[in-house]
Formats: C-alpha cells, sequence, structure tokens
C-alpha cells in the first residue's frame, strides 16, 4: 500500500468513527471495517500495555487513608510531651499531627487554630473515622481519632503520646475534621481492546479516546505502507 492509499484509508475510517459517534444506532460494519477495527485493536493494547506500565512506575500521591494515619501516629507512641516540638525526640498536640500527616507526604500547618479549619467538618463523635482531628476547647488541644472509642494524642508536659479512651463527649468538642478518606479510590480503568472493536464502545468514548483509535490507524496503516 502506497502512502497516499494509506492517507486515503485513514480518512475513510476517520469518516467511519465520526458517524458512529454521532450516530450510535450505526453499528453495521463490512468485512473490511471489522478487519480494521481487529487493527484498531492490536494497536490499542499497545497503548493500553504503555499506560499501565506508566502508572505503575508513577509515585503513588494521594493515597494516604485514616488507616495510614493512625498507623503512622502509633510509630509515636512514648515520645516525650515538649511544648513546641514536632519530631521523635519530643512533640506538642499540633506538633504530632503535623508530623503524623508529613510522613503521609500531607502539609498541614503548624498550629490547632490552623489545623481546626482544614479538611472537612465531621458531625459528630459517633461519626468519626480513624484518622480523623478532634479538636477541644475552641482549639486549644488537638487529638487524632483511632477507631474504636479511641484517641492518639500528645497531651502535656511530664506526659507522652499516647493511646487513650475518647473521653471527651461532643459537647467538649470544638469541631472534628476529616483530612483524607477512609478507604483508597480505586484506579480508573484502562478502556480494553474488546471495547474498542465494537460499534458500542466506540460511540461511548471520549473525543480524546477518537484521536487515540486514528492514530493508531496511522501507525498501523502506515507500517503496511512501509512494508
Amino acid at each position: 500500500m502506497s502512502i497516499v492509499d494509506a492517507a486515503a484509508r485513514v480518512e475513510t475510517i476517520r469518516g467511519m468513527i465520526d458517524g458512529l459517534v454521532t450516530n450510535p444506532a450505526a453499528t453495521t460494519t463490512t468485512r473490511a471495517d471489522a478487519a480494521t477495527a481487529t487493527g484498531f485493536a492490536s494497536e490499542l493494547s499497545s497503548v493500553q500495555g504503555s499506560a499501565i506500565e506508566a502508572r505503575s512506575s508513577a509515585p503513588s500521591t494521594g493515597s494516604a487513608t485514616g488507616a495510614d494515619v493512625v498507623t503512622a501516629a502509633k510509630g509515636y507512641l512514648g515520645v516525650p510531651y515538649v511544648f513546641g516540638g514536632e519530631d521523635s525526640s519530643g512533640m506538642d498536640c499540633s506538633g504530632l499531627v503535623q508530623r503524623v500527616y508529613a510522613d503521609l507526604g500531607i502539609d498541614l500547618p503548624r498550629r490547632v487554630t490552623q489545623q481546626m479549619t482544614e479538611g472537612t467538618e465531621v458531625g459528630s463523635l459517633a461519626e468519626a473515622q480513624p484518622g480523623d482531628l478532634i479538636v477541644t476547647g475552641g482549639g486549644d488541644h488537638i487529638l487524632i481519632y483511632a477507631g474504636d472509642g479511641k484517641v492518639i494524642h500528645a497531651p502535656y508536659e511530664g506526659r507522652t503520646v499516647s493511646l487513650v479512651d475518647a473521653y471527651m463527649s461532643d459537647d467538649e468538642i470544638t469541631t472534628i475534621r476529616r483530612i483524607v478518606p477512609t478507604a483508597s479510590a480505586a484506579p480508573a480503568a484502562v478502556p480494553t481492546a474488546a471495547a474498542v472493536t465494537s460499534a458500542a464502545g466506540v460511540a461511548a468514548d471520549t473525543n480524546a479516546a477518537m484521536t487515540d483509535l486514528i492514530t493508531a490507524a496511522y501507525r498501523s496503516l502506515l507500517a503496511g505502507a512501509a512494508a
């Protein structure tokens, strides 16, 4: 196949795709079109494999959960309370919170009065989930909810970071803030080649997917022309 013939065939395919997008009911295909769809599937499989590889090699961001927060906080149990401290040599309540979230790649401000405006509001202690932040005393103290009616906090001078029963009532709570979800969101699925070969699948694709198909057609047909 010559380059000219290949270009002409691609234009025919482009028209077919455009017709499917604007008219999903047009699902009848010829043998030649079916063969073209098979070629699309082969090309898209290559693109799909590259997309999966790129996703797996990309650094994970924003995937921390409340359970991760609790696990990180437990790593500081026994650290002495030090006013203004924010590391394993000593920390105060807000220093603990900032350090735990920093360990998970999440930046929070340093002071309780700043931390208590982060995230989203949780209505009551009964609705709290592991990793939520509980603020008491109008912003005097902040604790990490650990689940099962427990909290982790750096209490006051002479004490250490501790896991204790949630001793406060809703009346004593100024706010509860949720910074991270309780479970990681499922990753978006990569479109399959089978979906692309069906007219219904093509009709449901976005404009970006159409561009990928046309690119795949060029690759396949031009490779044939060069052979």
